[in-house]
């Protein structure tokens, strides 16, 4: 028996469970699904692009460098590069393929065929990538018609014994969410963490050089190069965070400041999501931090609900229920997203700044993509399935697990509340207060789109406790009030509506 270990884009785990079996030969595939695919055509960001392919050559050469025997297979666009690659192996005498659960229904989908097609044998190995198994989960959501995140992150911290003080939350209570949603004061406004501009190495420039040249016309730039390529590097990446913004990152977890990317997150996620860090190594090393610093209990809380609670949450729930999240539209949005919200020339002050900081970094934190953009393009009522293809072509940490409950459920509430009890967006009020923009015209046009939804919407909504308030104040005002804010709305979606929207 001849076997080799297939490692995708989003699989770098510096102990690769399938390097334990010792196979014969490593293969490491820039499957379409990564770089362009031609059933599922996204054009991603340049940013990822850049990290997929400098990420994975520096990947190789560590392996080669172990003594591991290697094969590098390249993308080649239009063309089936890991079919071709199985084939071939197959007819050198492979006949067992070991592979990452890829945690993406695609590529397994397109796996299980190429090996039935070939008569190969292929193994699915548990993902370093996330601390739960399939099994965990189901045994967690096991006999529930419907489950939350809350309940969720509880067992999380119980099975994990993460912050616990016995059998109770440790500081008293399970969420310290209330206590994270502050604006940075003015006088830290000058003492936010930069971020790093890397020197890049040979590989990097190689990489850069590559994907300026065969993906010209994709989005965002490559003028910074930011993102860790390999292990020591992204292990760095998490060190300077605890030592330098775990503790305030709680209190400004959810602020906004305009030309600020970073603030004091920890912007894992471009590092984490292909496995040159594993969600355990960055548990143990909070853990370890904890111990050693005094971290206040909202900053240590809310990050570890994003590792062990949110991010482990979102892959159960793509397992689950990601077919039905993908092809629900609840609210029947279908406005197309025009161009605009690719060059962020919006005229919104807010998404302008962020879509320019994202064309610059692939990234913006957590609040900016739910309450800023996914809020707006809720309010604009764009295509769910618009919105998703948005989102992954412009994140660097966007793949479909993590996508696709964040964007059908969390965002756009298009599968009608699976995982969600109300559809998250909000008026210009909210992002005010969470940050410096000044008031202006897109105040009037977000609080146009805002009560317009609102009315629109106004039976389905008062159901629910969390809306009826506001439906009530919708019914009360004022009527020239009212018809002040649907000639805001009804212009700037009738412009939209114009504008070239991107195929």
């Amino acid at each position: 028996m001849t076997t080799a270990l297939l490692i995708f884009p989003h699989q770098l785990f510096v102990e690769h469970p399938g390097l334990a079996s010792q196979p014969d030969l490593t293969v490491l595939i820039e499957d379409s699904l990564f770089f362009g695919d031609r059933q599922y055509p996204l054009r991603f960001h340049k940013q990822k692009l850049w990290l997929h392919r400098a990420s994975m050559g520096r990947y190789a050469d560590r392996l080669r460098e172990e003594g591991e025997t290697v094969d590098y297979v390249g993308y080649r666009a239009g063309e089936p590069v890991t079919r071709t690659a199985l084939a071939d192996l197959a007819k050198a005498g492979t006949d067992t393929f070991i592979c990452a659960d890829p945690v993406d229904f695609i590529l397994e989908k397109r796996l299980r065929t190429y090996a039935d097609d070939l008569g190969l044998t292929l193994e699915f190995l548990d993902s370093p990538n996330f601390l739960n198994s399939t099994t965990e989960n189901q045994d967690w959501r096991s006999g529930q018609k419907r489950w939350f995140m809350a309940e969720f992150y509880k067992s999380q911290r119980r099975r994990l014994n993460v912050l616990m003080d016995g059998d109770n939350p440790a500081g008293g209570k399970w969420s310290f969410d209330e206590d994270n949603r502050k604006k940075v004061p003015k006088n830290l406004l000058g003492q936010i963490p930069q971020l790093p501009i890397r020197s890049p190495d040979a590989v990097e420039v190689d990489a850069r050089a590559s994907v300026l040249a065969e993906f010209p016309d994709h989005y965002g730039t490559l003028d910074q190069i930011i993102w860790p390529t390999s292990h020591g590097d992204a292990a760095e990446w998490l060190e300077s965070f605890l030592c330098e913004r775990f503790e305030r990152f709680g209190t400004y977890e959810d602020a906004i400041v305009e030309g600020e990317a970073l603030l004091w997150h920890s912007a894992l996620t471009p590092m984490l999501n292909i496995g040159l860090l594993t969600p355990r190594q960055i548990l143990d090393a909070v853990q370890d931090h904890l111990d050693a610093h005094d971290v206040p209990i909202n900053s240590a809380e809310g990050f570890i609900r994003q590792i062990i609670g949110w991010r482990e949450f979102m892959r159960a729930t793509y397992v689950d229920l990601g077919v039905p999240m993908r092809t629900t539209n609840h609210w029947g949005h279908k406005r197309r997203i025009p161009q605009s919200f690719w060059r962020g020339d919006t005229g919104i002050v807010p998404i302008d700044d962020t879509i320019q900081r994202v064309l610059e970094t692939g990234y913006c934190h957590h609040i900016e993509r739910l309450m800023v953009l996914g809020g707006f393009m809720f309010l604009c009522e764009f295509d769910p399935d618009d919105i998703y293809r948005w989102f992954m072509e412009m994140f660097v940490d966007a793949y479909d697990w993590v996508m696709v409950p964040n964007v059908y459920a969390m965002s756009q509430h298009a599968d009608g509340g699976a995982i969600t009890t109300k559809p998250y967006f909000s008026g210009s009020a909210y992002v005010r207060k969470m940050s410096h923009y000044p008031k202006g015209p897109w105040c009037e046009i977000w609080d146009g789109l805002y009560w317009r939804w609102i009315w629109k919407h106004a039976e389905a909504l008062q159901k629910n406790p969390r809306w009826a308030m506001m439906v009530s104040m919708a019914r009360k005002m004022d009527g020239e009030k009212r018809s002040a804010h649907l000639r805001q709305a009804d212009n700037y979606l009738s412009n939209l509506s114009a504008s070239s929207h991107s195929d």
